[in-house]
């Protein structure tokens, strides 16, 4: 039988600071957009964010991704050099996109490559740290997808290492943001160099293209992209009042408009949503019936932080239950997964967190059985 029941928390009153719903009003003229609290994870506002689009540039974050794995575990240093092919040399400094000037045949540190690829987006860096790491660059990219899955960025799909077009080369908005995400969690030093305003080499300076920094207050990266397919797009992030918001979006017509909406969508990232936790890992919010245990019930508690987000504001109509099928029958060990809490409400996307059960209940003795087994004989299940 499955058992709907409230929640033991005082979960209406947490859920009245935050829901997931879209904004009342709140509309934004780009495509794929997200909004993302760093810290938890929580996406806070999301329009065909989970849609695979052509990212352009904004794919490169997948690259830097893996030179910093590969710097982590010691198979290559910043001061490792990698000579500039032919291939790298026609697709990127003598191409029209982005690049950093590399030389033919000449030998260029990890530490200039990255700085080239995060700072002016160059794409001769990507190809020769690609072809250097893995051989080729489609060895890299091969590379690169399986390791998007084991993430679960499930929407990637690369074909280059750049995000040159290729009508192939996917990821969705939110991929994008749990990419960023993880690159300012888990490398902080290598994304001090998204704050950069500018980079110099082989006698060249040129500009950080990222329109938030020195625009909106606490702004440290991440990485611009446009094609003529994808329109002008960004993921920003930036630190303010000591919480990190992410956003992504796509589709502006002008690098101007690009620049308006990213301050401004960083703006109601901060001001018009925010987040609650309704639960931490190991708290209990409730309990579910036993059937032949040697307890009645079993306390049920949150497998992880169960945190919410949307536009800030009272959102009364949001409610939060427990469901299980049950009586659970016995014996339960500890931490098996035995019920769901489920948030939802009009207008809003229905979210569902897993229960544990908190302890062990081992079955009952041979008489509670016995008497158990009567009764649904002559009266069925209750």
């Amino acid at each position: 039988m499955m058992h709907r029941a409230l929640s033991a928390l005082t979960l209406l009153a947490a859920l009245a600071l935050a829901s997931a719903a879209a904004a009342q009003g709140f509309t934004t003229p780009a495509r794929n957009v997200v909004i993302m609290d760093a810290g938890s994870g929580a996406i806070l506002y999301c329009d065909a964010c989970e849609a695979p689009m052509p990212p352009a540039s904004m794919s490169k974050l997948m690259t830097v991704l893996m030179v910093a794995e590969r710097l982590a575990a010691g198979q290559l240093s910043m001061d490792t050099r990698f000579t500039v092919s032919e291939n790298a040399w026609r697709h990127g400094a003598m191409s029209d996109g982005s690049h950093m000037f590399l030389p033919l045949n000449g030998e260029v540190s990890v530490r200039d490559l990255l700085s080239g690829l995060i700072i002016v987006s160059a794409n001769d860096a990507g190809i020769v740290l690609a072809e250097g790491i893995s051989g080729s660059e489609e060895a890299f990219v091969h590379a690169m997808n399986r390791r998007a899955q084991e993430l679960g960025l499930s929407s990637a799909r690369f074909r280059n290492t750049t995000g040159l077009p290729h009508p192939e080369h996917v990821i969705s908005a939110a991929d994008l943001a749990r990419l960023a995400r993880l690159l300012i969690r888990d490398y902080p030093d290598l994304y001090r160099l998204y704050s950069q305003r500018d980079f110099t080499y082989n006698n060249r300076t040129q500009q950080n293209r990222n329109p938030l920094l020195g625009a909106f207050q606490g702004a440290d990266g991440v990485k611009t992209g446009h094609t003529r397919e994808s329109g002008y797009g960004l993921v920003g992030s930036a630190m303010l009042n000591g919480q990190r918001r992410i956003i992504v979006f796509n589709g502006m017509r002008t690098m101007a408009e690009r620049r308006s909406e990213a301050v401004r969508l960083m703006g109601a990232a901060f001001h018009d949503f925010s987040v609650t936790q309704v639960a931490a890992a190991g708290d209990q919010v409730g309990e579910a019936a036993v059937r032949l245990g040697g307890r009645r019930n079993v306390p049920l508690v949150a497998q992880s932080d169960i945190i919410i987000g949307g536009p800030r504001g009272v959102q009364s109509n949001l409610t939060a239950s427990i469901i299980y099928t049950g009586p659970i029958p016995s014996p339960i060990s500890e931490g098996d997964v035995v019920a769901r809490l489920v948030i939802e409400g009009p207008g809003y996307d229905t979210q569902e967190f897993p229960l544990a059960a908190g302890r062990r209940v081992g079955r009952a003795d041979w008489f509670s059985r016995a008497f158990e087994g009567l009764r649904l004989t002559l009266f069925g299940p209750s």
